[in-house]
């Protein structure tokens, strides 16, 4: 990946401290979706926080709910979920608020902290149980940190990947983002343009923003066609070079079934948790100097883009401001933001160590 696009996409967190007519149906009132494409996966409906939500789990004991980033779903924890539930656990993952087979409500208030929290805390009460162990990537994580923090009853332990958190911040992170960028290109000032830009955009070609996102850092690209970075005209997925081939971690049939899920479901739900990022650091006050009590894991690659080039003891530094009980930081070498997908073997050691010792 060049180094103009890791500018492109890197997030400054640290600052913030099938095809659907295979899935899409019910089989008669059973609630039940159609087969997984996962043997040992299941999926049915539950009702959370309002919301219809599909989920997919394996496995039973103790609760561990898998909770995912975008442009993603349920299928982006395929290599945990059968893992986790042959360790002994009851394995849930939803398709968020907005993604796949949940409901998608039309608001874009609806996408909020609080509502996401929301979301998790009903998929808990909908199973019946009284706690859960937390798993997140990416925007997953963002809902994450703040979900154990607002409901720190409900959860026993955090495992945040990619997105680290250090705290709430002074200044609103749209106000940072915007001075840091100017009138430069940023994905996410991009999502938060008015009439709904970014969604026509990716609505109208799933596949190229998808395929050029779902890369390792060093996957070989076609040069991008759009290389002024003082405009938005023409959008993000011109500014990404296309894939010259799949990174060996993705299967053809996992870009297809992920394409797929987009197509039906569209972008807007996914891209409306960024239009709250003003909103859920004005509601959340509250959650000034709070520190998170149970055991936290993070895991990253090394070269994802999120942590800008921070070492372990950076990010440790950062997360232990706003976690009392960090365990550990596990940066795998030579990975990129998929984290758990590039390295799956390795991502799923540093869960089990991490859940084996608690």
């Amino acid at each position: 990946m060049s180094q103009s696009l890791l500018r492109i996409l890197i997030i400054p967190l640290l600052l913030l401290g099938l095809t659907p007519g295979q899935i899409g149906a019910q089989q008669g009132d059973t609630g039940l979706s159609t087969d997984s494409p996962i043997a040992g996966i299941s999926f049915r409906f539950i009702e959370s926080n309002g919301l219809r939500m599909r989920i997919a789990e394996a496995g039973s004991g103790p609760l561990v709910l898998l909770a995912h980033g975008w442009p993603e779903s349920w299928y982006s924890w395929r290599h945990q979920i059968t893992m986790l539930a042959d360790a002994g656990y009851h394995v849930v993952a939803p398709d968020m608020r907005g993604y796949g087979e949940t409901d998608k409500p039309a608001n874009v208030e609806d996408y909020d902290i609080d509502h996401l929290a929301g979301d998790l805390v009903g998929i808990i009460d909908a199973l019946g149980e009284e706690t859960a162990i937390l798993i997140a990537h990416d925007w997953g994580s963002i809902v994450a940190w703040s979900t154990v923090l607002l409901h720190p009853t409900r959860f026993t332990a955090l495992v945040a990947m990619s997105v680290p958190y250090g705290g709430r911040v002074e200044q609103s992170p749209m106000d940072s983002w915007r001075q840091a960028y100017g009138e430069n290109f940023f994905y996410i000032l991009y999502h938060n343009e008015p009439g709904g830009v970014a969604e026509a955009e990716y609505d109208a070609d799933p596949r190229g923003l998808i395929s050029r996102l779902y890369l390792s850092p060093d996957s070989p690209r076609e040069p991008a066609k759009i290389s002024n970075p003082l405009s938005s005209a023409g959008g993000w997925i011109g500014r990404l070079g296309a894939p010259k081939g799949l990174p060996n971690w993705l299967a053809e049939g996992d870009l297809d079934y992920v394409v797929a899920q987009f197509e039906s479901a569209g972008f807007r739900g996914g891209i409306n948790y960024y239009r709250n990022f003003h909103r859920n650091w004005e509601i959340t006050e509250q959650l000034d100097g709070a520190m998170i009590e149970i055991p936290v894991l993070f895991i990253a690659g090394s070269r994802d883009s999120v942590i800008a080039g921070a070492d372990e003891e950076r990010l440790r530094s950062t997360i232990s401001r706003a976690s009392e009980d960090l365990r550990g930081v596990v940066l795998i070498p030579e990975i990129g933001h998929w984290v758990q997908q590039e390295a799956p073997a390795e991502t799923n050691a540093a869960i089990m160590e991490f859940l084996d010792a608690l």
